[in-house]
Formats: structure tokens, sequence, C-alpha cells
């Protein structure tokens, strides 16, 4: 049975298995499978994740805040209460899942 690298990476799994955590803290890759034993040492995304998050957040944030502009003009303090947190929770929200189908995807495609 062949895992999806989708499914492993948005569950944060190990992508041989499916079933073991692929994290070790925030961001920090497991050295081993807990479950199936794969050596996780030498997996990395590199700047794939970030890159990711960075392009789909910037696409959603920045119509957003020139709608909010456009329909309310408030003022700028109140650009710098909402965006912020909203930028900063859609990067949490986002990285993990990003970075763990990023490794799924080479280990899948054996690109490392």
């Amino acid at each position: 049975m062949t895992i999806s690298p989708f499914s492993a990476g948005l569950r944060c799994r190990c992508p041989r298995c499916g079933r073991g955590k692929l994290f070790q803290g925030l961001l920090t890759v497991a050295p081993v499978c807990s479950e199936c034993g794969l050596d996780l040492k030498k997996e990395d995304s590199g700047d794939a994740a970030a890159v990711f998050v960075i392009f789909l957040l910037g696409a959603a944030v920045v119509p957003l805040a020139i709608l909010v502009e456009t329909l309310f003009t408030p003022p700028e303090w109140v650009h710098l209460a909402i965006w912020p947190p909203v930028i900063i929770a859609g990067t949490l929200a986002l990285l993990r899942p990003f970075k763990a189908t990023a490794i799924a995807l080479q280990y899948r495609h054996r690109s490392l």
C-alpha cells in the first residue's frame, strides 16, 4: 500500500508508513520514525515550505488588506492591529503541513 504524500504531509506523518510523527517539536524533523524506523535525519524541505507559505499568505492577505482599506478607510493603526496577527497565525498554521508535504514528496520521488 502506497501512502499519499499529500495525506502524510497534511497529517505531518512519516512519508513511508503514514503513522509515525514526522516532527519533534515545532519544525524539527524527528531523527527516526517511531513506527517503521525510517531514517529521517537527512530529510529536509529546504526553503520550499516557507516560499509556498509566503506566496499563499501574500496572495490572501494583500487583497484583503486592500479591500478593508477601500471599504472602511481605517486609520493605519487598525491595519497594524489586524494583519500581523493574521500573518503570524497563518504562518504557524501552514508551515508544518507544507514542510511535511515537501518532505513526503521528496521521499516519494527519491530526490534526496
